[in-house]
């Protein structure tokens, strides 16, 4: 059974193997800037992860950018919202992965009016990729133990939500714009993460909410255009921001972003040449420096042998580059 094309390779290993782990509690939230916090998703091995959330605090109510996937990081959100006494009035989502979009569910059942703002891109994803993934969970559920199936069941009804997980009012095209009384540029950029990436800074705070488009310890290029990509992460750098948040992973300044950008290139160049899988790895460990702790290493290498095997040989990557997912 090939389970190649989920949307994290650790992913892949834990529903093979039927041992995942439940997600870790969300972290507590701090703010970045006034009226700008951050809620830090988990990503630990062996189980799916939860996207970083951005906060945003405008006239009207809090902006939320990206949800998470699993309940509790979702629960956090609502949380915060009632301790702050601010309603929530939108939710911005960078892209369509799960763990990014999965909390849309939650806060549409919670949230009366809810508003959400993303690219389209999740339609041809639900019809490809995610029904995909659908029925590789199908197949294997019925031969989990108990906790692995309950788990494997809640990814399937996060797939089944479809349109909830969907946006009220598409993203076509980039430019500023007013969400709940807060004055944010959105940037939507060519097939890159996925067919439909969307950045968004802050214009109050200089702070940049990058998706996927960043993210530690490796890039996730399960669903990506490469050359879009490396493109993308250019326009970052020719835009003028204070900190940047990355879709996992800690906060970084222009010169850790710069290291990345770097590092990514340096990665796509090694996986076109005739250097090993270990010597990408290792190139990609090295460049990023104080950026990955030695504890993350191990787990680094274990992914970045599947992904340069993907850069290598996936053969849907030139239909993405495309426009398809």
């Amino acid at each position: 059974m090939n389970f190649a094309r989920l949307i994290l390779p650790f992913a892949a290993i834990a529903l093979a193997s039927g041992c995942a782990s439940a997600p870790p509690p969300s972290s507590a939230l701090s703010e970045l800037a006034p009226g700008v916090w951050l809620l830090r998703g988990s990503f630990v091995e062996g189980a799916q992860p939860d996207g970083n959330t951005l906060l945003l605090r405008g006239t009207e109510g809090l902006v939320v950018i990206d949800t998470g996937r699993h309940r509790a990081h979702a629960e956090a959100i609502l949380a915060f919202a009632r301790q702050q006494r601010l309603p929530i009035r939108a939710v911005v989502n960078t892209h369509w992965h799960l763990d990014h979009v999965g909390g849309n569910v939650l806060l549409r059942d919670s949230v009366p009016g809810l508003r959400i703002h993303a690219s389209n891109a999740i339609d041809g994803a639900l019809e490809g990729f995610l029904s995909s993934y659908r029925s590789q969970l199908t197949e294997i559920i019925p031969s989990s133990d108990p906790e692995a199936r309950s788990r494997y069941q809640a990814e399937l009804a996060l797939i089944d939500a479809g349109r909830k997980l969907a946006p009220d009012e598409a993203i076509t095209r980039s430019g500023i714009r007013s969400i709940a009384g807060r004055e944010v540029e959105l940037l939507l950029g060519p097939p890159a993460v996925t067919a439909g990436d969307v950045r968004i800074l802050d214009v109050r705070s200089g702070i940049l909410a990058a998706g996927d488009l960043v993210t530690l310890p490796v890039p996730f290029l399960d669903t990506a255009c490469p050359a879009g990509w490396r493109s993308a992460l250019e326009d970052i750098a020719a835009r003028e921001f204070s900190l940047l948040v990355p879709g996992h992973g800690e906060p970084m300044s222009r010169a850790g972003f710069e290291t990345y950008r770097r590092a990514f290139g340096s990665l796509l160049d090694c996986a076109a040449s005739d250097a090993t899988k270990e010597s990408c790895a290792s190139g990609w460990i090295m460049k990023l420096g104080a950026m990955l702790p030695q504890s993350e290493h191990a787990f680094t290498k274990r992914l970045m042998d599947y992904y340069v095997e993907a850069l290598r040989s996936d053969p849907g990557m030139a239909q993405r580059c495309s426009g398809g997912t």
